[in-house]
């Protein structure tokens, strides 16, 4: 599978808090945000599964800066979508929806807003909402990405 997540506000904190990964050299070298705590041992136990990780974001953050953030975790993502690459790809429809992941081929989005749940079950694109005070949100994931798959 395919797998994207958002940033603010699911794996960045912003608006909402959470619980962040302990920032050490690296990261304060290669990024002034934190992400949120899991989200090493999350996607590492995702990519053991063989899936893919996309990042998709609605921010400008530039795909290099995105890629450094998590290059300094020891995360690779394979994909970065930001509003730029999102608005490029969708044309028109870009401005009337915040994501869009079958544009990209994605099977599962990750985010933290309800808007996006809705836009997903009006547009038919799977997502998995994450509450900011979900402790366990890493487990809970891997727990509705095996009965995607099943």
């Amino acid at each position: 599978m395919i797998i994207s997540f958002d940033l603010d506000d699911t794996l960045i904190p912003g608006m909402k808090q959470f619980p962040t990964e302990r920032r050490g050299i690296w990261q304060k070298l290669f990024s002034r945000e934190k992400i949120r705590a899991g989200t090493i041992e999350l996607i590492k136990a995702l990519k053991a599964k063989n899936h893919r990780i996309f990042i998709y974001t609605t921010s400008y953050r530039s795909p290099a800066y995105i890629r450094r953030l998590f290059f300094s975790y020891g995360i690779f993502p394979e994909k970065i979508i930001n509003k730029s690459v999102h608005d490029k790809t969708l044309g028109k429809l870009g401005a009337a929806i915040s994501k869009y992941p079958p544009a990209f081929n994605i099977d599962v989005h990750i985010d933290d807003s309800p808007g996006v749940a809705m836009e997903g079950d009006r547009h038919q694109f799977n997502t998995i909402i994450v509450a900011e005070e979900d402790l366990h949100w890493g487990n809970n994931i891997l727990q509705q990405i095996a009965k995607k798959e099943s």
